[in-house]
């Protein structure tokens, strides 16, 4: 055995057992302790978290604070690049390949996942704004590392411990940064581009089994992308408020339009996912079946990685927001995890039920189907080979602006490592790293990176439960105040220079609300 092939099979066993065996027990796990320990806070508080997510996010507050604050971005922005970053490949192919495995019950788990999730991304950035603080730029800076090393570290004797995870978070996350944030995403864009659009196109090999057509889109993307990711977190955010919204609507637009071109299946499709939520039984005395724990673990897996309730990941940008009450950023947490697992994935799952490669009846792929082309072949039969094209640049803008998130989320990593001067330098290197994405035509990379991102998780959630009791009161005491029109002290940092100075922005707030209220 040589050297690749020994450590291929090491990554194999490291990523089955992080995402297999312990991954999606912690991650489902924990989101059910924090729901329980919320009170089931993304049902009771509905009403709450869906006004001040979509409700207010054009309120000229928010605006007018941004424009005051240099070192932050909107509520909206934030959530935009936090769903720039999850919002790629993972919710057409990935959906896609979880129902050829698990069948259609797999985005039953999917669900089950998400729901648990809003709880595990809506802790997460609580935790965010509350141990946050300014660089030496007067950007704000968050994340795992922080409340690892301030909220764990906070704790008698787990000092060292909460230094250690942090440091660990980092590296995972700076590694993963390169594979699943960047490499990966490339490399699919220009496959799929590549079979879509430009399979005629022939401009002979650059070097070796690399085309030109592949050079070219990697430089150009490489140039688009430097472009974003070094004006910094400011311009990366205003190119994520364009975008994305657009992107999602487009797409979410199509897969409307598939849905009712096949109306008549509709009632099949929700049946056949909730037939097979456990389990697909041998059909005929044939031998091929699909058992509950492939199709538990397939959902759960598709929808951890959509959202990336659990990896740590999104709260880096969560943090970087104008908000003063953590509360507040964690129920926008809540909606991302809606947005891009409940309606995205949930919308490609109809298509893929949609394509006629599932069989409704039994719950299995047709013999041949390719799972990295099946949202393409529904759309096909719908528009014809426009339905491809749409399909092939909806993964161009997926994957594209997953890259321009990820480029955050490893910088802030860098960041806390290495400081603020050496985190210029991995941006640098992060665009110059995108052309290798274009030209890669190993897969390990993509393997190891997507192991690190799993390994991401077991820091992030320690700290997160570590500090559940955190969690509880700071979420107890927004709802004493703001629902309960309490008049309680609230609480908005760790840190007593920043708790004082957004404690009289928030009290302006309340008498606003309670003077409302009242009327």
């Amino acid at each position: 055995m040589d050297f690749m092939e020994q450590l291929t099979k090491i990554n194999s066993a490291v990523n089955d057992f992080v995402w297999t065996n312990l991954g999606l027990v912690l991650l489902i796990g924990a989101g059910i302790l924090l729901t329980c320990a919320t009170k089931f806070f993304q049902i009771t508080h509905i009403k709450e978290w869906w006004m001040k997510t979509i409700g207010g996010m054009f309120s000229r507050r928010s605006k007018a604070r941004h424009n005051k604050e240099e070192g932050s971005v909107s509520q909206f922005q934030a959530l935009c690049t936090a769903l720039a970053a999850t919002i790629g490949t993972g919710n057409i192919a990935g959906v896609a390949s979880a129902i050829c495995v698990g069948g259609p019950g797999a985005v039953f788990w999917m669900w089950i996942a998400a729901f648990f999730g809003m709880m595990t991304n809506f802790s997460e950035n609580i935790l965010g704004i509350y141990y946050r603080r300014k660089n030496a730029e007067g950007e704000w800076s968050g994340g795992a590392m922080y409340y690892l090393r301030d909220g764990l570290g906070g704790y008698k004797g787990c000092k060292y411990i909460g230094r250690f995870l942090a440091g660990l978070f980092a590296v995972f996350a700076i590694l993963a940064s390169f594979g699943i944030g960047n490499m990966g995403q490339i490399n699919k864009i220009v496959i799929n581009l590549d079979s879509a659009i430009l399979k005629n196109v022939d401009l002979g090999n650059a070097f070796g089994d690399i085309k030109w057509t592949h050079v070219i889109i990697g430089v150009l993307l490489m140039v688009l992308g430097g472009l974003i990711i070094l004006g910094g977190l400011k311009r990366i955010a205003a190119f994520a408020e364009r975008v994305v919204p657009f992107m999602a609507c487009a797409y979410i637009l199509g897969c409307i339009i598939v849905f009712f071109a096949n109306i008549t299946q509709v009632g099949a499709i929700f049946a056949s996912i909730f037939r097979f939520a456990f389990g697909v039984k041998a059909v005929g005395g044939a031998a091929v079946g699909i058992g509950i724990k492939a199709v538990i673990t397939q959902g759960c897996k598709r929808g951890v990685f959509s959202n990336e309730a659990g990896l740590g990941s999104s709260v880096m940008v969560h943090s970087a927001s104008n908000v003063r009450e953590p509360v507040k950023q964690g129920m926008w947490g809540i909606f991302e995890v809606f947005a891009d697992t409940i309606v995205v994935c949930t919308m490609t799952a109809v298509v893929v039920l949609a394509s006629g490669k599932i069989d409704l009846e039994t719950g299995l792929a047709a013999e041949g189907t390719n799972d990295a082309t099946l949202v393409a072949d529904s759309f096909g039969n719908v528009f014809g080979i426009a339905g491809s094209v749409f399909v092939s640049i909806a993964i161009l803008l997926f994957a594209f602006t997953t890259v321009v998130g990820w480029s955050h989320y490893g910088s802030k990593s860098f960041e806390y490592l290495f400081g603020l001067k050496a985190a210029k330098g991995y941006k640098v290197f992060f665009v110059l790293m995108i052309i290798s994405g274009a030209i890669m035509t190993s897969s390990l990379a993509w393997d190891i990176s997507d192991t690190f991102n799993g390994l991401m998780m077991v820091p992030n959630l320690i700290g997160v439960l570590a500090c559940l009791p955190m969690v509880v009161k700071i979420t107890k005491n927004y709802i004493d105040r703001r629902i309960k029109k309490l008049n309680v002290e609230p609480m908005l940092s760790y840190d007593p220079a920043i708790q004082e100075e957004h404690a009289k922005d928030v009290k302006l707030e309340e008498q606003e609300e309670l003077e409302n209220f009242k009327a």
